[in-house]
């Protein structure tokens, strides 16, 4: 089978043997890899998409007073004790099958603090003053006038692995009057279904909004996320989690023609020019590796010429490892092998490399380069990352001001990476973050959020019936 520009890929026995009638077979031209999209995850998606399409006319109709009180609703029963009851006992079972499965449960546990801060995320949507149809610009021209408007966007696509927090999130965008369909990881199925029946849809038919306006895909099979992001009906993909499967993710929602927010990782450098204070360059480290989520340190690039920061790095390393009660892995560029002691670097890997993003859970995995400048880091950066965020250790504002001009992200820092955060940074629930390897966002910042996921309408009102150009 060719695909992508004359590369063949071959269909895989496993993947022909499952195969059945009214079964799909997607090939994704930028990847080359096969997606097979069982018919029953096809209808999952499709049960969950349709309705969001209709609920997207219907919001138009609804009022703005509506969807504030959907939010305080939400928000009222996921913090009520009662209600939250469900919740949590679906949660506790999620949990324990997959420790069952030997899986990670760090970002699946609903904690008291995480359902706090959704309740908080809920609340500040109800409390925004955004609203859906406000002008944002106005010509005037003689006998006639063009306004500019923000409009809804259209029904956004969220596939997730196993965070109950994002419903929070992700909900935002009905605040800019867009519908929404999210699909969950199998971790937290049956989290995000007691969410649903319990607080969400109670909380859609007190308001008076469309059923459909928050849409769950009920399916385990992760197929059921190719299946959405390939439905042209959304104007919006977004994917959050391991690098490997938002990456696919993204591939099938762009082939299908819907513009796909992705996430990567970040990277350190630290000044060369005898300016980067080691306990700054220790602590930047260790606070950049408390959990593996998108903005955790991926690549730290260190000067030669400071021959002390290579030791700084590890002491940080092995601490953020320590707290976890695991043992770090570093992996090292092959040209930087001689700064490390050869017993600690787990792996040689080239600076092409260096755009692999590492996915762990406990054990904390970064990349390290060793460079000749912060030139020579910026223009590795910018050649083989992902291009989303750097952070560069300086006491020289020189330097800060050089590294800003020159690196080529949204995201620019001096310290640690966790900072790059919609929620943290600006105060507002994020859906995702950007980043600029496949070209940077149009007339907006990399941080996507509810009060974000909008379009520009246009609206003439001719005053002389006898205008003609």
């Amino acid at each position: 089978m060719i695909c992508g520009g004359g590369r063949v890929t071959t269909v895989p026995e496993t993947l022909a043997g499952a195969f059945v009638s009214a079964d799909r077979l997607l090939v994704v031209q930028e990847t080359g890899n096969l997606v097979h999209i069982p018919s029953s995850a096809q209808a999952a998606a499709t049960d969950a998409v349709t309705p969001a399409a209709s609920a997207f006319g219907a919001l138009s109709r609804c009022t703005d007073e509506q969807i504030t009180e959907f939010f305080e609703r939400f928000a009222q029963r996921l913090a009520d004790d009662t209600t939250g009851a469900p919740i949590l006992e679906a949660n506790a079972r999620d949990v324990a099958s997959a420790k069952a499965a030997g899986r990670s449960t760090t970002r699946l546990i609903l904690t008291d603090k995480m359902r706090a801060d959704m309740v908080a995320g809920l609340r500040s949507w109800a409390e925004s003053p955004l609203r859906r149809d406000e002008p944002v610009q106005l010509i005037e021209h003689d006998a006639w006038s063009v306004e500019a408007r923000r409009a809804p966007l259209g029904i956004v696509g969220f596939v997730f692995e196993g965070r109950p927090n994002v419903f929070a999130d992700a909900a935002g965008v009905l605040r800019t009057g867009n519908s929404v369909v999210m699909r969950f990881g199998s971790d937290a199925r049956r989290t995000a279904e007691a969410i649903t029946g319990e607080a969400l849809e109670p909380a859609l038919a007190a308001s008076g909004l469309p059923a459909g306006s928050v849409s769950l895909v009920r399916s385990a099979d992760r197929a059921a996320g190719w299946a959405l992001f390939d439905d042209r009906r959304l104007a919006l993909a977004v994917a959050r989690g391991s690098g490997q499967a938002v990456s696919l993710l993204g591939a099938v929602a762009r082939q299908a023609g819907t513009p796909a927010e992705p996430a990567r990782h970040r990277w350190l450098v630290a000044d060369c020019r005898e300016s980067a204070d080691p306990a700054r360059v220790r602590t930047s480290v260790l606070h950049s590796l408390d959990c593996k989520v998108c903005n955790t340190l991926n690549v730290c690039c260190l000067p030669r010429t400071r021959l002390d920061l290579p030791e700084v790095f590890l002491e940080a390393f092995d601490e953020a490892a320590a707290r976890r009660g695991t043992k770090a892995t570093l992996h090292g560029e092959r040209g930087s092998a001689d700064a490390l002691p050869p017993e600690r670097v787990a792996s040689g890997i080239e600076r092409d490399d260096l755009g692999a993003e590492w996915e762990w859970e406990d054990t904390p995995e970064v990349s390290l380069l060793v460079t000749r400048s912060v030139e020579d880091a910026v223009d590795a950066f910018n050649t083989v990352s992902p291009r989303l965020a750097a952070s560069l250790v300086s006491e020289d504002p020189d330097e800060h001001r050089r590294f800003y001009d020159s690196i080529d992200a949204p995201f620019v820092g001096d310290g640690f990476t966790r900072w790059a955060d919609g929620q943290y940074a600006l105060g507002t629930p994020e859906l995702g973050l950007s980043n600029w390897q496949g070209g940077r966002p149009l007339g907006r910042g990399a941080v996507l959020s509810g009060d974000s996921v909008f379009t520009i309408r246009h609206w003439a009102r001719i005053g002389d019936p006898d205008l003609d150009r």
